[in-house]
């Protein structure tokens, strides 16, 4: 128990880091949290600072979620692997060293797919992928991908741990995109490949 306690504390730790932060400050000395919707995140570093930083703000948050699940697998089994999903992206969320608030969680909940259920993850890439480049919304993408999350491991008769699992990751999204579906519903949500100051 005590060991699981302090994994998860750890997986929460490491969500927390924003490589969004760290990157944009590094490299670019720009405080991302100031620009574009100010969310640390790969699609506004997209908007604000272009492709190839917001693609290595993506892997490295994607990479964070995919390592804790593969750790806690490794030290736990399934049942700490499914914890640790849900403890990371907490953390990029609400990441303790940003007050409490942070990204919205698709790429760090992507890894934890990645590591968790592949076949679905490979499927909700692509129905990702398509629903932006047809729409032009990443945040729909998203949105759709984090709804469909829980009914694919229902489709693919996954147990119901990892239903739950599932579902509260979707869950997260879908709470963290809330303005994004309000923005959505008035017609007032930036497309991708717009430009923002």
């Amino acid at each position: 128990m005590i060991k699981t306690i302090i994994f998860l504390i750890v997986s929460y730790l490491v969500g927390s880091i924003s490589f969004a932060c760290i990157i944009c400050n590094k490299f670019y000395s720009t405080d991302i949290r100031r620009y574009g919707s100010g969310n640390p995140g790969s699609t506004n570093v997209l908007r604000v600072l272009g492709v190839k930083p917001a693609m290595i703000v993506f892997t490295a948050d994607l990479l964070k979620g995919l390592i804790m699940v593969l750790l806690g697998r490794f030290f736990g089994g399934e049942n700490l692997a499914l914890l640790s999903a849900v403890a990371v992206v907490v953390g990029h969320d609400w990441s303790v060293f940003l007050g409490f608030k942070g990204g919205k969680g698709i790429a760090t909940s992507f890894g934890t797919i990645i590591g968790l259920f592949p076949k679905v993850g490979l499927i909700l890439c692509i129905i990702g992928v398509l629903v932006v480049a047809i729409s032009r919304y990443v945040s729909l993408g998203s949105v759709t991908a984090a709804v469909l999350l829980p009914i694919l491991l229902l489709i693919f008769k996954y147990p119901a741990k990892y239903v739950i699992t599932g579902l509260t990751l979707g869950i997260i999204a879908i709470y963290r995109h809330r303005d994004n579906i309000k923005r959505l519903m008035a017609g007032k949500e930036n497309k991708l490949g717009q430009k923002v100051k």
